[in-house]
């Protein structure tokens, strides 16, 4: 009987710990997400910026994606997006300005979700180095962007 009850009891905290660690590594999946920016339109068409997030694992649907390594100096100007896309950086060091004069960084580890598609736009501005090595990724509505609370 004591037997019984001890390999019972050794069967039940067995199966507790699996549970607890099971939640555990559910929810260290949920809170991988990589740093990003989005670029947005005000109500009164200026450009603005929103801090968050994109889930590491979430799949998007894009055609048309493209690489870069060159951009001539009427591009670091004041534009809209061209449409809306994220822009991975791979090499480089970019800060970003919108309407009202506010800044942000861009390098590697930091996505840029370009949403600011109408009204002035933003500018940027490479500080280290020469070079941005990027991808531009076209998206549609469900960007998967979440923003900072």
């Amino acid at each position: 009987m004591k037997k019984t009850s001890l390999i019972l009891g050794a069967g039940i905290g067995l199966l507790i710990s699996m549970a607890v660690q099971a939640e555990s590594a559910k929810k260290e999946v949920m809170v991988h997400n990589i740093p990003a920016v989005k670029l947005i339109n005000t109500a009164d068409n200026h450009s603005a910026f929103v801090r968050g997030s994109i889930p590491s694992l979430a799949n998007f649907s894009s055609e048309d994606l493209y690489f870069s390594n060159t951009f001539e100096e009427w591009q670091k100007g004041v534009h809209p997006a061209p449409k809306k896309q994220y822009v991975v950086t791979m090499k480089g060091k970019l800060k970003f300005k919108v309407s009202d004069g506010s800044t942000f960084i861009i390098e590697p580890g930091t996505v840029l979700l370009a949403a600011d598609t109408a009204g002035e736009g933003h500018s940027w501005d490479i500080i280290e180095g020469k070079e941005w090595v990027r991808v531009y990724i076209p998206v549609g509505d469900d960007d998967h962007f979440i923003a900072d609370k």
